[in-house]
């Protein structure tokens, strides 16, 4: 692929934090691309940084030196306003923490990110429901889900508005290893079904193999 066809450009991101009076560098100058389309595993031990780097790509936090670009949009160029609404539209985050609503119903939390952005399609949200298997659950609420079907929901709340990029923060950590390996086939299906990049934490190896590439964060660089 040419450099054109890069979606995420990630370099040389500098990240550290105070502890106290101690100043902890985070991240130490990580470089990595990501193609539209294409699906990567970030791994590594935990306190190596991952989650970190996946909230600055995410707009959640800015890096004290280096560059990220989505599909050519200078990241450090945006307010927080602007990123709030990259986050809304172009791209979808799914935690380990589920994050959902309790007030709504799954419907509602499914329909809830896609509404922000003015991006509610109810033929999608309908067909992610169908492919997750969430149709008899739409008028319950999470306090009467699963772990597995609340990642669901989660899934399909992130998905609802068609991302370009969805960033996943060990989504399956909180899962058993069979619902684990059932969620992550149908997030992956679902990617590819709308053509997004998808760039997962996890510091499961068995995982990362689901995915196009990986690569391993150490001590705040990649190795």
């Amino acid at each position: 692929m040419s450099q054109s066809d890069t979606f995420l450009d990630v370099g040389d991101v500098k990240k550290s934090y105070m502890m106290g009076e101690t100043s902890v560098n985070v991240l130490k100058g990580v470089t990595l691309h990501l193609h539209a389309g294409e699906t990567m595993a970030l791994t590594g031990e935990s306190g190596s940084g991952k989650s970190t780097l996946l909230h600055l790509i995410g707009g959640l936090d800015t890096p004290d030196q280096g560059r990220i670009r989505l599909s050519g949009q200078d990241m450090a160029a945006l307010d927080d306003t602007g990123r709030a609404h990259l986050r809304r539209g172009t791209v979808g985050v799914v935690f380990q923490q589920f994050n959902l609503i309790p007030s709504l119903s799954v419907r509602d939390n499914m329909a809830f990110q896609a509404r922000l952005a003015g991006k509610y399609d109810p033929d999608w949200t309908a067909h992610l429901a169908d492919r997750l298997g969430l149709q008899a659950q739409l008028d319950k609420y999470p306090e009467q889900l699963s772990g597995g079907q609340q990642q669901r929901v989660a899934s399909a709340r992130t998905l609802a508005p068609k991302p370009r990029l969805v960033l996943a923060d060990e989504p399956t950590g909180n899962l058993d290893e069979a619902t684990a390996a059932d969620v992550m086939d149908l997030i992956l299906a679902l990617v590819s079904d709308t053509g997004a990049s998808l760039l997962m934490v996890t510091h499961s190896t068995r995982l990362a193999g689901y995915l196009q590439r990986q690569c391993h964060l150490r001590d705040g660089m990649i190795v």
